[in-house]
């Protein structure tokens, strides 16, 4: 008798846990989902040099311009601003940078971007940048290409000494060297 007056305080118990649990709400898929590129790109390679996580705008019929205007700071994507790590230090586009998590913002221009590596992480967008939290700022070529990308992309190519993270928009293309 005293086993069952003990068990049943355990069964209720578990059923009111399984009701709460099934009430859960669940937002539903981000417009602007969040991806990841990483170098080295093979899976199978664990030992990576650098990540970003970063979230993924698309077009939608607007123009490049209007969603990240030249001139001013970008968030580099939608949401939070990306976050980069480097597992080692590198050299961005010849400028030093130690291993650790940075934000990344840019600042988009005609025929170069200013790319900038900053300390404020967990930040949405890049209404709360502040020029005094840079670590690195460094010029980066814009070019074009014959197909347009929809989403706002970022992709690792592997180059001698090191990868170009480019970044890659409508028929824009942005590739950062990194080297180490």
């Amino acid at each position: 008798m005293m086993k069952r007056l003990f068990a049943l305080p355990l069964v209720l118990t578990i059923v009111l846990m399984s009701t709460t649990v099934t009430a859960q709400k669940f937002s539903g898929l981000d417009k602007s989902p969040m991806d990841m590129a990483s170098f080295p790109t093979d899976y199978k390679v664990s030992d990576k040099v650098v990540r970003i996580i970063y979230g993924r705008p698309q077009l939608k019929s607007r123009t490049l311009a209007e969603l990240a205007p030249v001139g001013q700071v970008w968030r580099t994507g939608a949401n939070e601003a990306p976050e980069i790590t480097f597992y080692q230090d590198v050299k961005v586009a010849g400028t030093d940078v130690q291993a650790g998590t940075y934000a990344l913002l840019t600042i988009p221009g005609e025929d170069e971007w200013t790319v900038i590596l900053h300390k404020g992480l967990n930040e949405w967008g890049s209404y709360f940048y502040k020029d005094s939290n840079d670590i690195v700022r460094v010029k980066a070529a814009a070019s074009t290409d014959g197909t347009s990308l929809e989403e706002f992309s970022i992709a690792f190519k592997e180059v001698d000494g090191g990868a170009h993270m480019v970044m890659g928009w409508d028929t824009t293309r942005v590739a950062v060297p990194i080297m180490w």
